[in-house]
């Protein structure tokens, strides 16, 4: 083989290596750090990656929210009108975090199939809901509830 097409050869071969290499770095880095996001419907029914960050979200149903009294430790159970998951959090709830509205928490699952939360997001004005949620309210064929007027 001819020197100089021996050395293009080895200059291609070793840029194709190195494209390969950063494409394959960039996907690893990628699958890592995906947040799927899961309606209770499907945490309940083993859908859900245990140990894995995901975001579940749904309506918080009235009555569920738990205070620690002596730390920042919170539960409170989130539903789809189907069923239902608890959410574990340590930490302050937003200020608009309410029962009986919807949020997305991001965290991993335990083996129990409780979603220990390390984010609550909750909406931002009473028209507004995740549009994940409302799509998984749609899809188990609820319809959000419409906020009370006060005043």
């Amino acid at each position: 083989m001819n020197p100089l097409r021996k050395k293009r050869l080895i200059i291609i071969l070793a840029i194709l290596v190195g494209v390969g290499a950063a494409v394959g770095l960039a996907l690893s880095a990628l699958q890592q750090n995906i947040n799927l996001f899961y309606t209770p419907t499907q945490i309940a029914n083993g859908e859900a990656p245990l140990d894995t960050r995901i975001r579940a979200g749904g309506m918080v149903e009235k009555g569920s929210l738990q205070r620690s009294g002596d730390s920042l430790d919170v539960k409170f159970v989130v539903t789809d009108f189907q069923k239902s998951v608890t959410v574990s959090y340590r930490g302050i709830l937003p200020d608009l975090f309410r029962e009986g509205q919807g949020i997305v928490a991001l965290g991993k699952l335990n083996a129990e199939g409780v979603v220990v939360a390390d984010e609550v997001l909750a909406k931002h004005d009473e028209k507004y809901m995740p549009p994940e949620v409302t799509k998984a309210l749609k899809e188990s064929g609820q319809s959000a509830p419409t906020p009370a007027k006060e005043g």
